[in-house]
């Protein structure tokens, strides 16, 4: 989500009817991450991918692929690949073995969103490659751990930089996590960096994704003119990105879009 700087938040609490929903497609979210795995080869197409998760999202689980058409995306799932921070589009260029790909899924179902996204390896991936992404997951795994009624989000963010900046990584400031339910992006924003004890305190019912984007090099990011959706790395590094949604429960959090192979 690209951050945005207005006005007041307004953010919704779920009642256990919506709550219910939102376990169902952050559910069927998974799932696609799950189901797309074996695909993920050297020489299929980001293209090959998109149809193979928009047919499951549409046949099978009767669903909606939120990307497609949203302000314009042309394709069902974002493919990041190398490089792409966020919001890569497929398109028909084969995936090569040592690449990294980031496959971002949203489904939409009964009107309530899931969103989830996970990097993949291409093949044999470079040791420094994997490190990127093992240390981007564990950024993700850091802030959902903080997760609970009466945290803040500057708590979040504090934790996600400090972790990445400790391995000698930089994290990406123009795009954030966000909340989410029967809209797509809705309040609050979710900042991937920041100070503990600031920000938006976490109430009993609030969902929102926790998705930070760490780039091996510099922070800086650019987006491209050609299309106006892919965001690379300035100076053209590696990039990864974990994405979760999130429900804060009375007691801690619950991972809407956990997948089998996790334990967190």
């Amino acid at each position: 989500m690209k951050q945005e700087r207005s006005a007041p938040m307004s953010i919704s609490i779920k009642t256990p009817e919506e709550i219910e929903k939102m376990r169902i497609a952050g559910r069927l979210a998974a799932e696609v991450l799950e189901m797309i795995e074996p695909y993920v080869k050297p020489g299929v197409t980001t293209n090959e991918l998109d149809s193979i998760c928009h047919d499951h999202i549409i046949h099978v689980q009767k669903a909606i692929p939120a990307p497609l058409n949203y302000h314009g995306f042309p394709k069902s799932i974002c493919t990041s690949v190398n490089q792409v921070v966020c919001h890569g589009i497929p398109g028909d260029k084969k995936l090569k073995d040592g690449d990294i790909v980031n496959i971002d899924i949203t489904v939409i179902k009964n009107g309530y969103h899931g969103d989830t996204s996970k990097m993949f390896y291409v093949g044999n991936v470079a040791a420094h490659a994997q490190r990127l992404c093992e240390v981007t997951q564990e950024c993700l795994y850091k802030g959902i751990a903080l997760v609970k009624p009466g945290a803040r989000l500057g708590d979040i963010g504090e934790v996600i930089q400090r972790y990445a900046e400790s391995n000698h990584y930089s994290v990406v400031r123009e795009y954030c996590g966000h909340g989410i339910g029967s809209e797509f992006h809705e309040d609050p924003q979710v900042l991937h960096y920041g100070k503990a004890g600031t920000g938006d305190t976490l109430l009993e019912g609030m969902c929102f994704t926790i998705e930070p984007m760490i780039n091996a090099g510099k922070r800086q990011v650019k987006l491209s003119k050609r299309d106006g959706w892919t965001v690379e790395t300035a100076d053209r590094r590696l990039s990864a990105q974990w994405e979760h949604t999130l429900l804060v429960t009375a007691d801690g959090v619950e991972v809407l879009t956990r997948r089998k192979e996790e334990s967190i």
